[in-house]
């Protein structure tokens, strides 16, 4: 198995932004975590961070022909982009929706999230271990297809 890891803008920031929020790790630190844990349950991980929302969406559209799903965290593009949100539907690959923080809790405009309804589940609130759950939670659902 083979999965996309999309990380949206400002992400490349994580360590130096806001860390009370976001937390002290490094993109790259989760990244590690991440090439660890997909060792352990036996699939491949592929990683594209981007500030450019046209960028995001020509590597989901290009996910279809080579990855089994999409683990991604589309940051602010969460609450605004329908257009991501379109290019997910369109691939109709399996995807989750990850954020390090509790979107819910927070400012009243980040509670929406246009990709919500084409993901198969969206985990929050939970720094890093918000990508390790649902990294778990995609191979689990892939592999029981």
């Amino acid at each position: 198995m083979k999965f996309l890891i999309l990380h949206g803008p400002n992400l490349n920031l994580l360590g130096k932004r806001e860390p009370a929020i976001y937390g002290s790790q490094t993109l790259e630190d989760i990244e590690f975590l991440l090439v660890q844990l997909s060792s352990q349950l036996g699939c491949e991980l592929s990683f594209f961070q981007s500030n450019n929302e046209g960028s995001l969406i020509d590597a989901i559209q290009g996910a279809a022909q080579e990855y089994h799903g999409i683990l991604i965290n589309p940051a602010a593009y969460t609450h605004t982009s329908i257009a991501i949100r379109d290019a997910l539907s369109a691939v109709g690959l399996p995807t989750v929706e990850v954020h390090l923080s509790n979107i819910h809790r927070r400012e009243t405009f980040r509670h929406t999230s246009m990709v919500a309804p084409v993901a198969i589940g969206q985990i929050c609130g939970f720094g890093s271990d918000s990508y390790m759950l649902g990294l778990r939670a995609l191979f689990n659902y892939v592999k029981n297809l």
